[in-house]
């Protein structure tokens, strides 16, 4: 209860027009998610860092105080959702592992009917050259529990015909479907086998073959 207590009090102090910048938007954030975190939690995280595969910091910031944060950015942009769709941009920019959470959930949760954007292309356009398999996870799952429909298969072939990062999308995607009762099609399948798997990435590695021998 501490916890939510003291970001609420934090939220409530900031002044209206802050919904008005993407970039102060940002800023706030980032001052919000160490609040209520206990120190040795943030330390445990820190410790954890070079481990983390590419994230640039990692507070430990409880899931419950995001969603609680991305309700609030949500309810004070009723009126101008761009502001929050340059947000997610920002934040996968800075790439801590909190922004990429939060931008998550901030992608699945936008009216993108109203933006005219569509969530994944979205997602695609965001993410660097490389990307922890867990920050691809965050958004992909984030999309399904909204109720966002999975990419249409000429979507997810192109994904594997460009970057690296965007096949591995290809992949974890395609797999979300595949436990949806979405089972990829055999064109879907043949481009994810296209795909560069990184040596040693048992994850990516066991998804496809478990795709793979679900089709046989």
């Amino acid at each position: 209860m501490a916890q939510t207590e003291s970001l609420d009090e934090f939220l409530d102090s900031q002044p209206l027009r802050i919904h008005r910048s993407d970039r102060k938007l940002a800023k706030m954030v980032r001052e919000a998610y160490p609040i209520g975190v206990p120190a040795l939690i943030m330390k445990s995280s820190t410790d954890r860092l070079g481990e983390s595969a590419g994230y640039e910091f990692h507070l430990g910031t409880p899931d419950e105080l995001l969603r609680r944060l991305a309700s609030w950015l949500l309810t004070g942009a009723l009126d101008d959702q761009r502001i929050l769709l340059r947000l997610v941009g920002r934040l996968w920019a800075r790439h801590g592992r909190e922004d990429v959470a939060l931008a998550a959930l901030l992608l699945a949760n936008l009216d993108h009917a109203s933006l005219g954007t569509d969530p994944w292309q979205v997602l695609s356009s965001s993410i660097r050259e490389t990307e922890p398999a867990e920050a691809l996870l965050l958004s992909i799952e984030e999309l399904v529990r909204a109720g966002r429909e999975i990419p249409a298969d000429e979507v997810v072939i192109g994904w594997c015909q460009t970057r690296r990062v965007d096949g591995h999308l290809a992949i974890l995607v395609a797999h979300a479907g595949s436990l949806n009762a979405q089972r990829p099609s055999e064109g879907v399948l043949e481009a994810l086998g296209t795909v560069e798997i990184p040596t040693g990435d048992s994850l990516l590695g066991r998804i496809m073959d478990r795709m793979v021998s679900s089709q046989a």
